[in-house]
């Protein structure tokens, strides 16, 4: 499995790094559109949604997505994205405390669902298509790709304390700290090739964000897939899972890392 994971990292990173590098914008916005479209699919598959559940999701997903993307600074929408964010945190800290078995299923579950994959996936194409975004959002990339790295052979080297293990039985609290580290130290390093005008603090400062939202993101997609009952969001990439399996580290983070590019 290693193996595969590995071969697999091996294919999509360099190919989504030089979509992020030469594609046009409005190819790249296309592109991420189109992962929006499979994202939401892969929530109709995880939640057995029949026809009319899938219509509801296709709306409570497409419509903030296409939004956001036309119109970023709406503060209706802003407001939304925040909202998505911390109801998924709940839901964390709800599946953390009582577990996954007593969360009700209901229309509510499919449209936070949708909106996760919705009013979230945008931002990876605002971020890339905005001034100077290109190197930032491979620097946020390869950040959240050194945080789950660091925390993954940190806690398999010395993870002892478990996490939230009615979340994530694997993840430990050394783990976490692995990858935080992992996380700043590849900022400190890549900021001179990517970033060279920041000093290192704002590197510091937004390897620190990504760090933590990475993996509270991971946190969020495990307590999804818990409560859907589900092991993985789909079978895009072999030996990962689906889409949304990878890209749940990803979205907080980017989302952030818009926002701090923006108001630097």
């Amino acid at each position: 499995m290693l193996r595969t994971r590995l071969w697999t990292a091996i294919v999509v990173l360099p190919a989504t790094i030089a979509v992020v590098l030469f594609a046009p914008a409005a190819i790249f916005t296309g592109f991420i559109a189109i992962l929006t479209a499979w994202g939401l699919y892969e929530i109709v598959v995880m939640t057995k949604a029949n026809a009319l559940e899938t219509v509801i999701i296709a709306i409570a997903g497409g419509l903030p997505a296409i939004t956001l993307l036309l119109n970023a600074d709406s503060a209706i929408l802003v407001a939304l994205v925040l909202a998505t964010i911390v109801a998924m945190l709940v839901l964390v800290a709800y599946v953390a405390r009582e577990g996954a078995e007593g969360v009700p299923h209901g229309r509510w579950f499919l449209m936070l669902g949708a909106l996760w994959v919705g009013a979230l996936f945008p931002y990876f194409a605002l971020l890339r298509n905005y001034r100077g975004g290109i190197p930032i959002i491979i620097l946020m990339l390869l950040l959240v790709v050194a945080s789950d790295s660091g925390a993954y052979f940190v806690g398999r080297a010395l993870g002892r304390t478990k996490l939230l293990p009615r979340v994530s039985p694997n993840k430990t609290v050394e783990g976490g700290f692995g990858g935080l580290g992992a996380c700043i130290v590849a900022a400190i390093f890549l900021r001179r090739v990517l970033t060279p005008q920041w000093t290192i603090g704002a590197a510091i400062i937004l390897a620190t964000a990504v760090g933590l939202l990475a993996q509270l993101g991971d946190l969020t997609g495990s307590a999804y897939k818990r409560i859907a009952g589900v092991k993985d969001s789909g079978w895009l990439f072999p030996g990962h899972g689906g889409l949304l399996d990878r890209t749940c580290s990803l979205v907080f983070a980017a989302t952030f890392t818009y926002y701090y590019l923006r108001h630097r």
